[in-house]
């Protein structure tokens, strides 16, 4: 006998999540291009300020691979906006 592919009630999306609260809020990510439109720079800055090449790892342009795509939670964007601003 094959077994059920059936969900049972009981089960939810989100494996070892037992409240609702504990799901975490998806967002809307950005794309390459809305996110060099939100700064005013180019495609190829933003390719550029993703790799670490010898610099350390905080000064990078956090993203996110999703398969060949590359996409940007937007407070990450502001995170590193943040730290990258200078104060007078």
């Amino acid at each position: 006998m094959a077994p059920s592919l059936e969900r049972t009630p009981s089960s939810t999306p989100h494996p070892g999540v037992t409240d609702a609260s504990e799901v975490p809020e998806l967002r809307e990510l950005l794309t390459v291009d809305e996110v060099a439109a939100l700064l005013k720079v180019s495609r190829s800055w933003v390719y550029e300020h993703t790799r670490s090449r010898g610099g350390m790892r905080v000064e990078r342009l956090p993203f996110i691979k999703i398969g060949k795509y590359t996409r940007f939670d937007p407070r990450s964007v502001h995170e590193f906006l943040r730290r990258r601003s200078k104060v007078a």
